[in-house]
């Protein structure tokens, strides 16, 4: 009788479901998902749920298979020489491989006064805290959203489609990954929902209060209501368990997602930095690596060489309200190009996109393996033969 290989996945979201789904391939593997959440977040629609137009969530049901365990629960650390993972509340699992997809949150802020007086959005309970202040809000009370990336963007047009008094600050350009015609084109659909952008230099948010936020230049934005969408961080459980991590937390790993310290642990997602070069954070490269990781598992499993990464990119794609979007093409390596599709077009592409990832996670749980390819993105090869050194300088493993 063959024995049972135990595979543990930290974390539910994109990247970690789809790991869990791949490696249902194996009859004798055994999978458990820990996840803080009894159901699965569409991160890319928490915007839509701050602006009260969809739940942002998902029955697991519908997108893990049925083979693989649900955990609901937080880790607290990894013994990767023990091979165990300990849980809140004293309970431990122990694995033969691990799987480290713990996905991004809200980057602490470092401006004085927005930890205590500004909203984030990046986590189901960061948007489930800010929607009944906005209920709350008078419909003329000023809202600041500082960030201009993708779900500053998203969430400001969202809230001054309902008639909000919106301003989004951006700290510099509009919309940073855009090609500058994409971004005219965001910047007129914002104008026309009568968001107040304020971007270029100073326009860095120095300090946020109760009631407005003070730029770099000195102008003050008063705000009854301020959203900070402005960078993302990763937990600190590699860190905190002794593993080699990137500045920012993210698990560094070579370009198989494998641990540079251990090769029972592999990375998926935003919490994973191979070779020190980072993938853009977001459901896009998520929903590449999560399987890729796994496929890395099943082939040591096997005994045979784990593949390098491979992600591609297509674009951006921004919601600009319900009646307007943004498709944002761009080159495999994430480089934007000058066609985009926007207006009403853009906005039925951008649902279509949401809707065929939660299929894509289902689709991945009935049939797993059956994507086999991958999209290339030849200049990551040019980048790092010009880069054949040491990785970067770590945050080094946690004392």
């Amino acid at each position: 009788m063959s024995e049972t290989i135990d595979v543990v996945v930290i974390g539910g979201g994109y990247a970690g479901v789809m790991a869990a789904n791949r490696l249902t391939q194996r009859g004798d593997v055994s999978i458990t998902l820990i996840n803080p959440r009894p159901s699965f977040v569409e991160r890319i629609r928490l915007h839509q749920l701050v602006g009260g137009s969809h739940s942002a969530v998902v029955d697991y049901r519908k997108v893990l298979a049925e083979r693989v365990r649900l955990v609901v629960g937080s880790v607290e650390r990894i013994d990767s020489g023990g091979r165990r993972v300990a849980l809140a509340g004293g309970d431990a699992l122990r694995y033969d491989y691990l799987i480290y997809a713990v996905g991004s949150g809200s980057a602490d802020p470092q401006v004085p006064g927005a930890a205590e007086f500004a909203r984030p959005i990046a986590c189901l309970e960061d948007a489930e805290r800010l929607r009944p202040l906005l209920d709350a809000a008078p419909a003329k009370a000023a809202v600041t959203v500082v960030g201009a990336g993708p779900s500053g963007i998203e969430t400001a047009a969202e809230l001054a489609e309902q008639g909000r008094a919106v301003s989004l600050v951006c700290g510099g350009p509009l919309g940073p990954s855009l090609h500058a015609r994409g971004r005219r084109t965001v910047a007129r659909r914002l104008a026309r929902l009568g968001v107040r952008v304020l971007d270029g230099p100073g326009t860095q948010v120095t300090e946020v209060t109760r009631d407005a936020v003070t730029l770099g230049d000195g102008r003050v934005v008063p705000s009854d209501v301020t959203v900070w969408t402005a960078g993302f961080g990763v937990p600190d459980l590699a860190a905190r368990s002794g593993l080699r991590t990137d500045a920012l937390g993210r698990l560094l790993t070579d370009e198989t997602l494998t641990s540079v310290d251990d090769e029972r642990v592999v990375a998926a997602g935003d919490a994973a930095a191979p070779s020190g070069l980072p993938y853009r954070m977001g459901c896009q490269s998520a929903v590449q690596l999560g399987p890729q990781a796994a496929e890395t598992v099943l082939s040591r499993i096997a005994g045979t060489a784990p593949r390098p990464v491979q992600v591609g990119f297509a674009g951006v794609c921004l919601s600009l309200g319900r009646r307007a979007g943004v498709f944002q093409f761009a080159h495999r390596n994430d480089v934007a190009v000058p066609f985009h599709l926007a207006g009403r077009p853009g906005a039925k592409l951008k649902e279509v996109i949401c809707r065929s990832t939660v299929w894509q996670l289902g689709y991945e749980a009935r049939r797993p393996g059956v994507r086999t390819w991958w999209a290339k993105d030849a200049k990551r090869r040019q980048l790092l033969q010009s880069r054949r050194v040491a990785v970067p300088a770590t945050a080094g493993p946690a004392a």
